[in-house]
């Protein structure tokens, strides 16, 4: 499809290829390099709706809760020097996660670059390393192809994120604009053709398998393969866990389902990775947190590994069965050729080992902590009230992982959280994101008390644009997650992790944010009510228990077999 218009300035070209690429909505923050491409986003706010953050941080990671829940591609403006520079850790999130982005940065006039001028930092050099591409335009007349490139490359493949910086002149200068969407690139191939060979010997293994496990990840998502998933599942009868950014590909209350695999899943399916005879591992990418000791990770089986990037098979584990294709083609045609058997027995291995893990995680925290408020309780019962069906936005940290083992998933891409990188301050901005893009949709922002500070500035996002996200700001007065490793591995010295906070409630306030405390397990469950019934946004502080700690856990450099229950 071309757009074409006569004499144009670069500026404009830049709006009228996001039009031509159906862009809907821009998280951004002006400034002095980046002032002609605002000033014409002025003229097009009829197509295109611009949501100005208060940090050009909090814009990326917005950029990424759109993303991440419609899956379309984000779209982020920044100026240059700071506002560039404020972007890098959005894009280092972006990559190792799989977000598709499009980030258009202004630079300063070609003739000073690399003239240490006013505001100029070498972006290309620094956001190099933490993109997937990027590429600096200094002529008018490149800004059409290489945006039309940019979408392609960001959305397509294994997605991630892209940066296009645009110097001042190239921004005022004239063209005849003419947009074409790209849909190839010279020796890049974003989806590999599906090998028979491969399928067959993965195939082999399968309908020879006893102990079977499948463990899923985010690029079920990524390549919309969730029907085919359940289809292959059914058919095979094979137990499914899932990484931390698989949740919600698979839906938690089949019976299928056995959990999340990690330092901080669920016992079965960590202890069983050790034990079954056949791994079939699809678009997740073996990160260390899931294998724990890689020398000790399912030595005893047979590894088929899907997945559609090829730099990851064999980066860490070795597959006997690797498949390079997208999840989608890979699961169609092993659903075709595998056969169904019975695996009743196993099945109830992990549904009796989930069993006795929920029993001795209650039972030990009842014991420490009484009739205290904890993490788990406000969790199991959210999800209850929101049936599974909410966009649960999370940070990082302990409340990270409750959410993950205790929130009941049941739609896709409802889960949004910072998984390579552990971002904290991550969750408020992109909560706003997943509002932005799914405004049908209840969107609860789950954040701890520490988290919630690095950004919490974009509350005036929120109040500006009137985005009724709900916010639940589980404080224990600590970085969680560092004080329980600190009481774990480093004999109870707390090093800084004591934090002290503001009164929430009052802060969201003076946003014109209306919100409540409570401290009590008989106060939560109106205050949940409240929070879920409003229209409008809304802030939760519960207090809990200082000193409650995420298991199961498996220890740094441990088996996954070594898993801790306490």
């Amino acid at each position: 499809m071309k757009t074409t218009q006569l004499k144009t300035t670069g500026a404009e070209a830049v709006i009228q290829s996001l039009t031509a690429e159906r862009v809907k909505t821009i998280f951004g923050y002006p400034g002095g390099a980046i002032m002609p491409i605002y000033d014409a986003l002025f003229h097009h706010l009829d197509k295109v709706n611009h949501i100005l953050t208060r940090h050009e941080q909090g814009a990326i990671h917005a950029a990424q809760g759109y993303a991440r829940s419609s899956g379309k591609t984000g779209v982020v403006f920044a100026t240059s020097g700071p506002g560039a520079t404020n972007l890098i850790t959005g894009l280092a999130d972006a990559l190792i996660d799989s977000t598709p982005l499009v980030c258009i940065t202004g630079q300063v006039s070609s003739h000073l670059l690399g003239t240490d001028a006013f505001q100029e930092t070498d972006v290309m050099g620094i956001s190099m390393p933490v993109t997937k591409w990027n590429c600096q335009i200094t002529k008018a007349t490149d800004i059409a192809p290489t945006l039309a490139k940019a979408f392609y490359i960001a959305s397509s493949g294994r997605p991630g994120p892209v940066l296009v910086d645009i110097t001042k002149d190239a921004q005022f200068e004239k063209l005849d604009f003419n947009h074409e969407k790209c849909t190839s690139v010279r020796s890049y191939q974003p989806k590999p053709k599906l090998n028979i060979d491969q399928v067959q010997a993965a195939i082999k293994f399968l309908n020879q398998a006893k102990k079977p496990l499948m463990i899923v990840g985010q690029g079920i998502m990524l390549s919309n393969a969730e029907e085919e998933l359940l289809a292959f599942a059914e058919k095979m009868g094979i137990p499914v866990a899932s990484t931390l950014l698989g949740l919600g590909a698979f839906p938690s209350h089949h019976p299928l389902y056995v959990g999340m695999v990690g330092m901080h899943g669920n016992y079965a399916p960590n202890v069983k990775t050790n034990e079954c005879d056949v791994l079939l591992a699809v678009g997740m990418r073996f990160d260390d947190r899931v294998t724990g000791d890689v020398s000790r990770y399912a030595t005893q089986a047979k590894v088929i590994h899907i997945d559609i990037d090829i730099a990851e098979i064999n980066k860490i584990i070795k597959a006997d069965a690797p498949i390079v294709a997208d999840a989608k083609d890979a699961l169609i045609i092993l659903a075709d050729l595998v056969e169904k058997q019975n695996y009743q027995n196993w099945l109830d291995e992990f549904h009796q080992a989930k069993y006795n893990e929920l029993r001795i995680l209650s039972e030990n925290r009842e014991k420490i902590f009484l009739d205290e408020l904890r993490m788990d309780l406000v969790i199991d019962l959210l999800s209850q009230k929101t049936k599974g069906n909410a966009i649960i936005v999370t940070d990082v940290g302990q409340h990270q992982m409750m959410v993950a083992q205790f929130y009941q998933y049941n739609q896709t891409r409802s889960n949004v959280t910072s998984g390579g990188l552990g971002t904290m301050g991550y969750a408020l901005p992109a909560a706003i994101g997943a509002k932005v893009a799914n405004p049908e949709k209840q969107v609860v922002a789950i954040i701890g008390d520490g988290g919630f500070q690095m950004t919490l500035q974009e509350l005036g996002t929120m109040m500006q644009n009137n985005i009724n996200v709900k916010i639940i700001i589980l404080n224990n007065g600590y970085l969680g997650m560092v004080r329980q490793w600190q009481q774990m591995f480093f004999e109870n010295r707390y090093s800084f992790t004591d934090i002290q906070s503001p009164d929430f409630v009052a802060l969201a306030s003076s946003y014109n944010i209306n919100g409540e405390k409570v401290e009590t397990q008989e106060e939560l469950n109106k205050a949940l009510d409240n929070l879920l019934s409003s229209n409008n946004a809304y802030l939760l502080e519960v207090k809990v228990a200082r000193e409650d700690n995420v298991f199961p856990m498996i220890p740094t450099g441990a088996s996954v077999s070594d898993i801790r229950l306490h």
